[in-house]
């Protein structure tokens, strides 16, 4: 199969030709022909996905009902067509123990029941070799616990999988570049603090990992240096051959959350990595250096430094944080020494970057959100990163005798709070495509059953699109709190503990963006980021823009859960080299 024959092809060929790849469904290729021709096997995707999403509800759940359940009857009966039997095969399903066995069959009845339709799951995985049977059982597990409506979205995300995966087939397309960063995930993964994936600032894991970066980049790569420098950034340059040539500079973070996701800013890193690989591999030299930068320290974990990796380049690194201990007692300096770090200001503010030799920051990321996913979208242009401001509050109250004292004369800062909680939602839902607002974490200190919470302790996150709009909600919800707490005869603080300001992508960097999912035959969606980058620092220093990839699992980070498939990998590295190009063109 190939694009030039699909394309020529008469209505009823075009569906012959697709035949098998949407299980008993021959509807979505025929609806999915109206916007040929393609330009790519991506948009071919595209096309088919957007005919199932466009159509209603009912040929939706009919076509999940064309599929038959895992290791259900009709794979005893051997009633599967040749590639359900294929996949479920890869999968191991047919060689379950009894016990195994029985436990799906009891999944099946169990999901059925619940939701009416058979659970669906791309059982040759994200990297497309298949899953086991012990990660299939835990997803069947898992999302046995779910809503209707998500599950229903989840079962054709994955038929769109199972879909993408058989048009591989048909083409003979191996998404080979895609599979690199997968497997070069799976390998940076293996570095943990913890059983979950957990990587903080200068712990041996955080350590194994900068050295592992390095060692790709030296011997995988093709860099020309690789450093890892006094903050623990690992920083590599691929070196155009004329002198002091101007720089492009991209990389995103290798630090994570606690229980992370494996692609959370590493997805950045590794991605140019790859490119600089192909291009050593090809012999070939960029006009311009590219410097990738694997940034120690984004998430503010281990100490409260958020974007510390990224400060020292923009010259705001703050001095007192190396005075910043953890919750063992070690200070960010001694934590550096321990490192191999210098752990002097001297040496951190010689990392400060010099804007004039540099052409931009550009940084690729996954979307950590469902917007792209929802639109069955693989890459999209980020327009801004939001701007937010965090605090950590308190509401005092009485404690009192939860029996004895009237509701009428209460003064329960817990029931305050939950009042300002709701009132955050309620105005942060009024402009949900501008702001959102979180209270994250709640403690009512030495609570009890039956006592009247006399003091609540909360955290309030707010972010928008803008500035203004920050700004706008911040006031609002002080002055709400300040309503609720004279209402009740409640006293109240707010520290505040970081503000960021919104980073509006450069309109010249993001058109470079665009440019590049358009060369992929992919339509262009623009879209804010709620979550703060590196870019948001580099921001203050350099024109930036970012790409997002989509992720899966409903679009799930900071989570296990996270996962990049290997053809939406392949797609980024494709428009990181098409950026590539334009630059070179330019030049």
């Amino acid at each position: 199969m190939n694009l030039a024959r699909l394309n020529t092809a008469s209505k009823a060929e075009f569906v012959q030709l697709l035949a098998g790849t949407y299980e008993h469904s021959p509807w979505v290729a025929e609806a999915a022909y109206a916007a040929s021709p393609f330009a790519s096997l991506a948009s071919l995707k595209l096309a088919l996905a957007t005919a199932v999403r466009e159509a209603g509800r009912d040929q939706q759940l009919a076509l999940i009902g064309a599929h038959p359940e895992l290791a259900g009857r009709a794979m005893v009966s051997q009633a599967l067509t040749a590639e359900s039997s294929d996949e479920q095969g890869r999968a191991g399903l047919n060689n379950c123990s009894p016990a195994e066995f029985a436990q799906i069959q009891r999944l099946n009845a169990d999901y059925s029941a619940k939701f009416g339709w058979p659970f669906i799951l791309a059982v040759r995985g994200p990297r497309g070799m298949g899953l086991s049977r012990a990660e299939i059982i835990a997803t069947f597990e898992r999302r046995l616990q779910g809503h209707a409506d998500y599950e229903l979205a989840e079962c054709l995300r994955n038929i769109h999988r199972i879909a993408e995966i058989r048009l591989n087939d048909k083409f003979g397309h191996s998404p080979a570049l895609g599979n690199q960063v997968w497997d070069w995930a799976e390998a940076l993964a293996l570095h943990s603090e913890a059983a979950e994936l957990t990587v903080t600032y200068l712990s041996d894991a955080h350590r194994a990992c900068a050295a592992q970066l390095q060692d790709w980049m030296k011997q995988d790569c093709g860099f020309d240096e690789v450093v890892i420098d006094a903050v623990g950034n690992v920083v590599g340059v691929y070196r155009r051959a004329a002198p002091k040539p101007k720089r492009l500079l991209t990389g995103s973070h290798y630090d994570t959350v606690r229980r992370a996701g494996k692609y959370d800013g590493r997805l950045g890193v590794l991605v140019p990595m790859l490119c600089v690989r192909e291009l050593h591999k090809a012999g070939r030299r960029l006009p311009f250096d590219l410097e990738v930068i694997a940034f120690a320290e984004e998430e503010g974990q281990r100490y409260k430094a958020t974007f510390l990796g990224s400060s020292a380049l923009t010259g705001e690194f703050d001095p007192a944080w190396l005075d910043e201990v953890d919750t063992d007692g070690i200070s960010m300096a001694d934590a550096m020494r321990h490192a191999g770090l210098p752990a002097t200001l001297a040496s951190i503010e010689a990392l400060q970057r010099e804007p004039a030799d540099y052409l931009g920051f550009v940084e690729l990321h996954i979307e950590q959100g469902p917007v792209l996913t929802e639109l069955d979208l693989p890459l999209g242009v980020v327009t801004s990163i939001n701007g937010s401001v965090r605090y950590l509050g308190e509401v005092t109250g009485q404690a009192a005798h939860a029996g004895t004292t009237p509701m009428d004369r209460r003064r329960d800062a817990a029931a305050a709070v939950a009042e300002l909680i709701l009132y955050v939602e309620q105005r942060a839902g009024m402009h949900k495509d501008q702001v959102v607002g979180t209270v994250g974490m709640l403690d009512v200190p030495a609570g009890s059953i039956n006592v009247i919470p006399g003091r609540c302790r909360f955290s309030l996150d707010l972010r928008a699109t803008t500035d203004a709009a920050r700004d706008a909600l911040d006031a609002d919800v002080r002055a709400a709190l300040a309503v609720i707490c004279q209402r009740r005869g409640l006293q109240w603080s707010l520290v505040p503990t970081m503000k960021a300001d919104a980073a509006p992508s450069d309109a010249a960097w993001a058109a470079r963006w665009q440019t590049a999912v358009e060369a992929l035959g992919l339509p262009v969606h623009g879209l804010p980021s709620g979550a703060g980058h590196d870019a948001m620092m580099l921001h203050r220093l350099l024109p930036q823009a970012m790409l997002f990839v989509r992720g899966g699992n409903g679009g799930i980070s900071h989570n296990p859960l996270e996962q990049v498939s290997n053809d939406d990998a392949e797609l980024a590295v494709r428009a990181f080299q098409q950026l590539l190009e334009q630059l070179a063109e330019d030049k």
